[in-house]
């Protein structure tokens, strides 16, 4: 890889496309604790690349810590580059004005790699944009050596063959210390004069979490994989990168105060990672092993330093249970002796509805009483046990009431549909429950609570036991929907406000994220014919997906149905995650409980 020489593009950024844009904020940067380094005098340069609008990339935690690690590096200058809206696109392109960065306004294509975080799988074809608007090939095999090395990480990282096509390197697991052990070998390797590919391939043998795609082929009978080896004798499955201890991670010391206001504006704080939960439809709980507690002291440190350095009004304890933290109570006794007096309020999202959780609303007056956030998930008992979240109607409404009477007003509540053993019934008790919920606030004040009902469809995961099972079809999410509708008007309860996933996304995340490296061609074709934003109900086309399965001889309906046997090679089992007979077991477990058909 030959040294790059960054492209700035501030006079034209400033003349032929920031006066035309409707939120010059996005683009211009230069916010309060910033990090920009001279890309000419440092050894590699990387773009942080994150397929969304800025309001969602600066709300994203794990974007936020990759830029804290890899600007420690002396010799290496990391800079944030965000998908641009359409306005801005359409500029971009009228004017042939490349994607830049946002620090030093470069040429996104001038350094020495980009890198994407990926978060879910309606984001690819931002991916694919980005890199057209870069000046790019998407395609990694059409690129060329003075290219930048493309890499991605990020949950998706997991199930990535269908974007594989198009990406040099993932990054599986977290990649925290990864990232630092890759940019360190290939500064060295830089060095020693290897080529892109040489690179490549030292980074596939050094490391168990780097997946380089073009050493690997897969062969097909029919819909099934046959076959999945490597062309360069290497490992054929991947190892999570991981964290051993938490407290050692690094955390942004000075969080970047956003221009434009973004969807999370706080300061933001990992208490523990991993879940002891297994719920059986979640990926992040499987695939983000062992659990690790950050301590007190140090998340009281990160709190301070991080509200000194932006004077953000809230803290926000972050991880997949926060409630499952060992000294929840501690904690924020803790942080409420400290940020009281200024006014700065606690978010304790994630909380589990246990016994512990109904302690918190009486220790934590000083939270924001804006909400309380639950996730019940299934609305009957017997479903939880399908799932594997242990719930009990019983904890529920002792925190619901718990929280009431500590001055909550308004409840807002996670449920799902399309679980394997439901029933109608069950579907129409999630109204029952939300409803019963709401009038045990006339207990406190003789007023109904609010309640914001969000209702989601199943998408069968990759790394779950229920990675297996088949989706239900869209008639079956419509008439869910209808059923609950019908079911609020029986009880005339205009205090639940309902609020639905967009079935046709649920759909096409189910397709894609058990997909395999075929799928990259209905991707491609997806983005060329306007497919961009998809997780954006707006901008979202559900018929230029449906083109583009059929253009590559697919059905989507089919894909998204799809029901794995479980002796089958699955697209994603080498890409770290559990072993298949402990999901396996797991599967078996729920099958004791439901009469849903085996695979």
């Amino acid at each position: 890889m030959k040294r790059k020489e960054p492209k700035i593009l501030t006079e034209r950024i400033d003349k032929d496309f920031l006066p035309f844009v409707r939120r010059p904020a996005r683009y211009i940067g230069g916010e309060i604790n910033q990090i920009k380094k001279d890309l000419a005098n440092c050894d590699l340069s990387v773009a942080l690349c994150f397929p969304d609008t800025y309001e969602v990339g600066m709300s994203y935690t794990g974007m936020a810590v990759i830029y804290e690690v890899l600007n420690r590096i002396q010799n290496v200058a990391a800079e944030r580059v965000f998908a641009p809206w359409l306005d801005a696109e359409q500029i971009m392109r009228e004017k042939n004005i490349p994607l830049f960065s946002l620090e030093s306004r470069a040429a996104v294509n001038t350094f020495d790699i980009i890198g994407f975080s990926m978060t879910n799988e309606l984001c690819y074809t931002n991916v694919l944009n980005m890199l057209d608007l870069a000046g790019l090939h998407i395609r990694s095999g059409s690129r060329g050596e003075d290219d930048p090395i493309i890499i991605a990480g990020g949950g998706m990282a997991n199930c990535c063959e269908p974007i594989v096509p198009f990406i040099d390197l993932f990054v599986i697991g977290e990649a925290e210390n990864a990232v630092a052990d890759l940019v360190h070998l290939t500064i060295e390797e830089k060095k020693n004069g290897l080529s892109k590919k040489e690179i490549l391939l030292a980074a596939a043998r050094k490391f168990e979490w780097a997946y380089v795609p073009s050493f690997y082929k897969f062969e097909y009978v029919d819909d099934k994989i046959k076959s999945f080896t490597s062309i360069e004798n290497l490992p054929t499955r991947f190892i999570n990168a991981a964290i051993d201890n938490l407290d050692n991670a690094p955390v942004p010391a000075k969080p970047i105060v956003p221009f434009a206001q973004a969807i999370h504006e706080r300061v933001s704080i990992e208490i523990m990672r991993g879940c002891p939960g297994r719920c059986r439809f979640c990926q992040a709980s499987f695939c983000r092993r062992p659990i690790r507690y950050r301590s007190i002291d140090k998340i009281f440190e990160i709190a301070k330093n991080a509200f000194q350095a932006t004077g953000f009004d809230t803290i926000s304890l972050l991880s997949l249970s926060t409630a499952d933290y060992p000294d929840i109570e501690k904690l924020i006794e803790l942080l409420h002796s400290f940020f009281a007096d200024k006014y700065v309020g606690l978010s304790l999202p994630s909380l589990r509805v246990d016994q512990q959780l109904k302690l918190l609303p009486t220790l934590v007056n000083e939270v924001r009483k804006s909400g309380l956030t639950i996730a019940v998930e299934a609305a009957s008992e017997r479903l939880r046990q399908i799932i594997n979240k242990p719930l009990k109607d019983e904890d529920l409404f002792a925190a619901a009431s718990a929280a009431f009477e500590a001055g909550w007003q308004k409840v807002k509540l996670y449920f799902m549909a399309g679980l394997p053993g439901e029933t109608e019934d069950d579907i129409r008790q999630i109204v029952r429950l939300s409803d019963k919920l709401a009038k045990l606030h006339r207990n406190f004040d003789g007023r109904t609570a609010s309640v914001n009902v969000a209702v989601s469809w199943l998408v069968p995961k990759p790394h779950t036991p229920f990675g297996w099972l088949a989706q239900k079809p869209d008639e079956y999410f419509a008439n869910a929907k209808n059923i609950i509708i019908t079911e609020k008007r029986r009880l005339n309860a205009k205090y639940l406000q309902f609020k639905f996933h967009e079935i046709h996304q649920s759909i096409l995340e189910s397709a894609i994220s058990r997909g395999d490296r075929r799928l990259a061609d209905v991707i491609e074709y997806a983005w060329r014919n306007g497919a961009k934003f998809d997780l954006w109900s707006e901008t979202f086309k559900p018929q230029i997906w449906k083109d583009a399965f059929e253009k590559s001889g697919m059905n989507l309906d089919k894909a998204a149905q799809k029901q794995f046997s479980t002796d089958e090679i699955l697209p994603w089992e080498h890409l770290g995650g559990p072993e298949k007979n402990y999901l396996l077991k797991h599967l078996e477990d729920a099958f004791t409980i439901t009469d849903v058909y085996r695979p």
